[in-house]
């Protein structure tokens, strides 16, 4: 992977070193070194320069990042993959559900790592992979590759500082609120490797916010959990494992399919005609919508994507109010 990076620069960044200019622009400590130890990796006129050296208005400052090694033990695997968009900085994909972010144990090559690391692979591209924003395996939507380490460093400081804005759809159990606020820790569950619980005395703070956008009448289907069913918005300002899914079960509206906060509805048996319908097989939560300032041009960028059909099938025209 190899990216050239120029900045012409203004009267704003008269005398400043090359060093203050690129920490202005997200350089970390690790991204300098790496640019330093690269072969004309920093370039202030087209020449070589010292990250000490005062830049004026009108030079133009060059960064060359260049990484020759892909991901080691990484598969690369024939997938398709549904790329929203693409530039020479990052991805934005739209992960289906049933798919993991990374290899882990008896997931070694049906993973999304697998499955970019063929898409670079297939064009000549070494590539090293880096996801910012992480999904649950059975949580579909939009996140963010990062196509290099500059970028990277970059976009996953702006995670850290909630800088990028997500927000989910769910279909939850019951009428929801119209809108609300959820305060409420979050720790792991004694005894449980997976599940995350409130947790007033030990948790890590937790903020969810949610808008309910419609509301489905079950009353027909004598199977339900509860009447009613819920579509919402959700936005998160903190970001806990599996936030969304503890803490709409702590207010008494868990999402549907969700086998381990609802496992009561663990499947979805709802059709537009009123005959059941397969196991929706996994909670019904999708990234739907992904807004962000590009990691080096500054431009806003924002993506949304439609519902899956699991989701659209309970959710239907004509079977919301």
């Amino acid at each position: 992977m190899k990216r050239t990076i120029n900045w012409k620069i203004e009267q704003i960044h008269e005398d400043m070193t090359v060093e203050q200019f690129l920490r202005g622009r997200g350089c970390s400590h690790h991204v300098l070194t790496r640019l330093r130890q690269t072969e004309r990796g920093i370039l202030l006129n087209g020449d070589w320069a010292y990250t000490n050296q005062k830049i004026k208005a009108g030079d133009v400052l060059t960064i060359r990042i260049v990484e020759n090694q892909s991901s080691a033990d990484l598969v690369p695997v024939q997938m398709p993959l549904d790329i929203v968009y693409e530039d020479e900085d990052l991805l934005v994909i739209n992960k289906p559900s049933d798919m993991p972010i990374h290899p882990s144990i008896n997931n070694y090559e049906n993973t999304l790592a697998n499955g970019v690391a063929y898409y670079f692979a297939s064009q000549g591209i070494p590539f090293v992979y880096r996801c910012i924003n992480r999904l649950d395996r059975d949580t579909s939507g939009l996140l963010i590759i990062a196509k290099h380490y500059f970028s990277a460093a970059i976009l996953s400081r702006m995670s850290a500082e909630r800088q990028i804005h997500r927000e989910y759809l769910a279909i939850v159990e019951g009428i929801l609120p119209e809108s609300g606020t959820i305060d409420a820790p979050i720790a792991r569950l004694e005894g449980s490797v997976l599940m995350r619980c409130v947790d007033y005395a030990h948790g890590q703070r937790a903020v969810t916010h949610f808008r309910r956008l419609s509301i489905r009448d079950c009353q027909s289907f004598p199977d339900s959990q509860s009447r009613y069913l819920s579509l919402a918005a959700v936005t998160l300002e903190t970001g806990r494992t599996h936030q969304i899914r503890v803490h709409m079960s702590h207010i008494g509206h868990p999402l549907i399919g969700d086998f381990l906060y609802n496992p009561a509805r663990a499947q979805a048996p709802y059709s537009p005609s009123g005959e059941p319908v397969p196991s929706i097989g996994r909670q019904a939560l999708h990234s739907h919508k992904l807004e962000f300032l590009h990691p080096i041009t500054g431009e806003p960028l924002s993506f949304t994507c439609e519902m899956p059909e699991d989701m659209r099938r309970i959710v239907c025209p004509g079977n919301f109010a």
